[in-house]
């Protein structure tokens, strides 16, 4: 079912809270100095029943200059506008400002509600009427009915019941695809119950038990209870006020203005691009470096203005600019702000997020502003394929690109299918994602240092693993290197050996000397079975030049020999020997002793201790007390 908030906007003392009140039956002013004053100095919520069937959610929302704070933590969750406008005033300064940050924020369905229609006769409601429609021209209410009613007597108020039905059938559903998140516009605490957040569950699915986090400061909370319109319920859904009953947390380190959101699927930043735009009738421009008031959700943040294509903003312009936050927050690409002045606190414009992430701009800088152009007007793909790109080095999986992007994650998830399909980006071990420019980079560089090694050492098998990832990592994610080896390796571009790496079509060639130092370092190990020479001792028997036994030896280490520890080698058949003995004796007793396995090779201890722990490494065996069993028996 579509779920709908509709909020109030318009001058003090315009009654919007009676109309509310004619709506609903309830009075949404909760504090005691909003009802001993006659005034909303905060936001209030309640709801009511369409003849359709629809329960619609309502957000009114303070009139005074004073309280425009307050009255933008609220507006920004809101499907549709009520314009409330007192016919004995009409037009007044905070119905001007409200008009202009309901179009910033881009609300798109509204209806103007013409009160105290009761207190004037029909000539000068006419005469308001025009005047409405001039000031609205050009807006998104610039078509919108105009309707009069008596709050106090319930004149009109059917008639704005069925207006509101009927444009709740024109406006979209919310997302509840995306992640979740609620920016949060009230807190406090309920005893027994613990601590409680309300806000206007802008995209997504909670659900009791859910892990959730706490931005900016990044706090694991659960899901205690959920309600909607003061009923408990299971799930709440996005579009819908929500109150919810949060375990884990103290209400004190909770500020209006903080995100509610799914658990790893928003980032913290200091720093927003953004495509600035400055009201066509403002009274002042921004300069470089103007220090703002930002209204994102419910919070208000200070910040600095670096204009990054222009000396400065004057109105009805519009310009990309790097907002340099005194406080971090936590934002989407897309998401709209509300831009006023440091002091005197007036309205002078909006901001579209561009990049919710960025890295410090400087100004003027033509490979950045073309960068902010593709993001704000380009196609998904081209803006995904761009944003992979730049942080292939990161080694990103599809859920940091989705957090990190600004990006609902079944876009991202169709861009990189596409991607994929015509090879501009990798993905390895379907977990990591490069772009393939990255790639081709990568395996350049790893040719040229296996080619340099090869060179170096043309009678080895090939590098370490663990030496080249080093060479290439740069301290990155280690299990995604291994996932670029294997791609490379899947590729025919490399050879992975065991613990070796080497060119694909890589192989030793040895000369007639070489082969006959070979053979006969092949005949003193496969000899000597399990009780083996040291390699000195072995080599010193060898009378040919040292320096092709010492290549030689290189070559076969890891092939025809098997390192063990220190000093012991075995031949490889004789290695695979031992193992077998190993492991048929464990099959028929499940247990052996040293002295058992000793006696089963014929050998001494040295090489019996030396063994069985090469074994126990190699995940083959494991100890249990002063037996070894199979790794998995």
């Amino acid at each position: 079912m579509k779920n709908i908030i509709i909020g109030t906007a318009g001058h003090i003392d315009h009654g919007k809270t009676t109309l509310i009140k004619a709506l609903t039956g309830r009075n949404t002013d909760r504090l005691k100095e909003e009802i001993k004053r006659g005034i909303s100095i905060d936001l209030g919520f309640t709801y009511f029943d369409l003849p359709s069937g629809k329960r619609a959610g309502i957000i009114d929302v303070p009139g005074h200059e004073k309280f425009i704070k307050n009255m933008l933590a609220g507006i920004g969750g809101i499907d549709i506008v009520m314009l409330v406008i007192a016919a004995d005033e009409g037009i007044m300064p905070q119905t001007k400002e409200h008009l202009d940050i309901l179009s910033i924020l881009e609300i798109k369905k509204g209806i103007i509600v013409l009160t105290k229609s009761n207190m004037v006769d029909k000539e000068w409601i006419e005469l308001v009427k025009e005047e409405i429609k001039i000031e609205v021209k050009d807006t998104f209410l610039e078509n919108t009915n105009i309707i009069s009613v008596d709050s106090i007597e319930g004149e009109g108020i059917s008639d704005l019941i069925k207006e509101i039905d009927v444009i709740t059938t024109e406006t979209e559903s919310r997302d509840t695809e995306a992640f979740a998140r609620m920016s949060i516009d009230r807190v406090f605490t309920i005893t027994g119950f613990g601590t409680v957040v309300t806000g206007t569950l802008i995209e997504g699915i909670i659900a009791i038990e859910n892990t959730m986090e706490i931005l900016p400061q990044k706090t694991k909370v659960r899901v205690r209870n959920i309600q909607v319109h003061g009923n408990s319920v299971e799930k709440a859904f996005a579009g819908q006020r929500v109150a919810i009953n949060l375990a884990n947390i103290k209400k004190e380190t909770i500020d209006r203005g903080h995100v509610l959101a799914a658990t790893d699927s928003m980032i913290d930043t200091m720093m927003i691009d953004v495509k600035l735009s400055v009201l066509k009738d403002s009274s002042r421009i921004i300069k470089n470096r103007e220090r703002v008031r930002l209204y994102i959700g419910a919070s208000e943040i200070l910040a600095r203005v670096a204009i990054l294509n222009a000396e400065e903003i004057l109105p009805e312009e519009s310009a990309y600019a790097q907002l340099r936050l005194e406080e971090p927050t936590a934002v989407k690409k897309g998401d709209i702000m509300v831009i006023r002045f440091y002091s005197p606190m007036e309205t002078i414009g909006g901001a579209k997020v561009i990049e919710n992430t960025p890295k410090k701009h400087k100004r003027f800088d033509k490979r950045i502003i073309e960068e902010l152009a593709l993001k704000e007007k380009g196609n998904t793909v081209e803006i995904i394929e761009n944003f992979i790109e730049k942080r292939s080095k990161q080694y990103l999986n599809l859920f940091e690109i989705v957090k990190t992007s600004g990006y609902q994650e079944n876009e991202v998830r169709k861009c990189i299918i596409k991607l994929a399909k015509f090879r501009k980006i990798i993905i390895l071990d379907n977990i990591f994602i490069v772009h393939i420019n990255y790639y081709d980079t990568m395996k350049k560089d790893m040719l040229k240092i296996l080619d340099d090694f090869h060179s170096e050492y043309p009678l080895r098998c090939g590098i370490l693993k663990e030496e080249i990832k080093s060479k290439i990592s740069n301290n990155r994610k280690s299990k995604a290197i291994e996932s670029l080896l294997k791609e490379l390796q899947r590729e025919a571009v490399i050879r992975i050996d065991g613990k070796y790496v080497s060119r694909f079509k890589f192989s030793i060639k040895l000369d007639k000397e070489h082969n006959k130092i070979k053979q006969i370092i092949e005949k003193i190990y496969s000899d000597a079975k399990f009780t083996t020479p040291p390699i000195a001792e072995a080599l010193a028997t060898i009378n040919y030049n040292k320096e092709k036994i010492d290549q030689v030896l290189e070559s076969m280490i890891g092939n025809e020999l098997i390192k063990i520890s220190g000093d012991i080698y075995l031949h490889f058949s004789n290695f695979n020997e031992a193992k077998d003995r190993l492991e048929n004796f464990l099959n028929i007793n499940e247990r052996v002793t040293l002295a058992e396995y000793r006696d089963l090779l014929k050998t001494s201890r040295k090489y019996t201790v030396a063994l069985l722990e090469y074994f126990d490494k190699s995940k083959i065996t494991r100890r249990d007390g002063d037996k070894r069993v199979l790794f998995n028996g």
